[in-house]
Formats: C-alpha cells, structure tokens, sequence
C-alpha cells in the first residue's frame, strides 16, 4: 500500500510538472503518462532555447534605454575603453587637444570628448590629430568603433528615460551632447557611494542646488594615473569651468587631477566624496560598460 501511495503522488507531480511547462494543457486532451514524463524535460529545454534567444535577439535585454549592440559585452573590450577613456582623460590636463571644441570645454564635455575619443579607431592619422602627447595605450574596442559599426555614431548620449527602441534612433533621444544630470540620468548606473568599489572610468557625481544653471558636477575617476601617480590609486581628474582671469576679466579653462585623499579635506565640505556629504552622489558607471 505505502508503495502504491507513493507512486500515485509522483504520477500526478509528473501531470502537474508537465501542464506548467507547457502553459497549462486542457481538460479534454490531458496527456497521458508516458507523454507527460517525456515533454517535461523536452518542454523545459525549449523554453530555455526560447529565453537565449530572446535575450540574444533583444534590442536592449535589461531595459536600460542603451541598444544591446552599442554596449561593451567582453571583458577585453571593456578593460580596453576604460584604459582609452581614463588616458583621454588624464592627458587633457596636460595638454588639452584641439579637437576638443573649446565652446564644449567644461565637466561634462570631458567626458563626452574622452568617451567619443576612445570608441575611435586609434590609427597614425588619429594620433596626428590629437597632437604629440598622446599615444596608443590600448588595442581598439573590437565590437564597434566610430568609424566602423557603431550603432550609435557619433551620436553616444541617451537624453530622455525609457527603455531603447529603434525609433529612438531616428528622434532626439541621442544626441551628441549631454550635460552632467542627463550623463547621470540616462547614461549610467549608480554604483556605490563607498569609493572602494569603484572602477576607473566610473563617474563622480555632485549636485550643489547653490550653483544655479548647473547644479551637476561630474568628475572622472581614473584610479591609478598614468603620469605621477605617486603609487596612488584615488586619483580623478575634472573639469571646474570657466573661471575670471585677473586681468581683464577673461574666462579660461581649468582641468584638475587630484587625489581623492586631497578633496577629502577641501575648504568647502559640499565637494567632498565622502559618504556623509549629502552633496556627493556617489561613483556612477557607463551603461555601455554594465
């Protein structure tokens, strides 16, 4: 009797089993046994083909707003923009580079410029443009780059919520040009406000409600700099605006690399990426990167 019991109770979980997988069969053409025990496996393995290929086939997988096809899939090619992305970065300090607009030259056009330059193909004429202080530092983003393949071309910025559809492509919902809140609304992620966690190439954001058309301070976190690195690895480097000259009252450009240990102790408490600065938003990190 006990063994009797048994084997009726696994027979209905097989009946069971087999009508979930399969979406629920009706009433009058429930299958029978044998076919129950043998569609389940082959039910289950179907729906997990059918689930690849969703997320394979899918324009944008997790609903991010950024097309699957323009984001980093590979470690080799993420490793590969950030080393491109923080490099751009940090030589602007050094020697900022005509290509870099100067009407575009403010916190969040670094990182439009070091971005849309690291997706480059980074040949001889490349490097020509760019002036004498910059050299290959990585190979090439191998998905995509600017010149071949891009999905987005030149147009890399997401500036409106919801998730990627093709007709985005042929409205404004790219462009080439985001401010720092639109970088930090639709272009990256939020990651942590504890700097330990953070990656080079992941932003920084501040928002100083005092500051008037632009609130939103973005800096670029390079982690371990290229050049005088000082056997630190909290370094960032950031564009603050124009700022007055003293003769004349003319308006010129200032880049800064600094440690993170540094702006701990800045004079004004409102720029300091600390945890318990309300003011500091946290490390934020490229949706293509994601």
């Amino acid at each position: 009797m006990y063994f009797s019991a048994l084997s009726t109770i696994c027979l209905l979980c097989l009946l069971c089993l087999s009508q979930l997988a399969c979406g629920g069969a009706s009433q009058a053409h429930a299958p029978s046994v044998s076919t129950a025990s043998r569609s389940a496996p082959a039910a289950a393995a179907a729906a997990a083909r059918e689930a690849d290929a969703h997320h394979i086939g899918s324009i944008d997988a997790d609903d991010d707003g950024i097309p699957d096809r323009a984001e980093l899939r590979s470690y080799g090619d993420r490793e590969n923009f950030r080393r491109w992305f923080t490099a751009l970065a940090e030589t602007q300090f050094y020697e900022a580079s005509e290509q870099w607009n100067t009407e575009q030259r403010d916190c969040a056009g670094l990182v439009r410029f070091s971005w849309r330059e690291a997706l480059r193909t980074h040949d001889r004429p490349w490097l020509r443009r760019m002036g004498d202080a910059y050299e290959s530092v990585a190979p090439d983003v191998r998905a995509y780059t600017l010149e071949r393949g891009s999905p987005l071309g030149e147009r890399l910025f997401r500036t409106r919520p919801g998730a990627f559809q093709e007709s985005d492509l042929a409205d404004d919902t790219f462009s080439d040009f985001a401010d720092a809140r639109t970088l930090k609304e639709f272009n990256a992620d939020f990651i942590s406000r504890d700097r330990r966690r953070a990656e080079a190439g992941d932003l920084l954001f501040f928002h100083q409600p005092w500051a008037g058309r632009y609130p939103y301070h973005v800096m670029i976190f390079l982690g371990a700099a290229r050049e005088a690195s000082e056997g630190a690895a909290d370094w960032v480097v950031y564009h603050t605006g124009a700022s007055a000259d003293d003769d004349g009252g003319r308006r010129r450009d200032t880049i800064k690399k600094v440690r993170l240990a540094v702006l701990d102790r800045h004079p004004d408490p409102r720029w300091r990426p600390v945890e318990n600065n309300r003011n500091f938003l946290g490390f934020y990190r490229l949706k293509i990167l994601r």
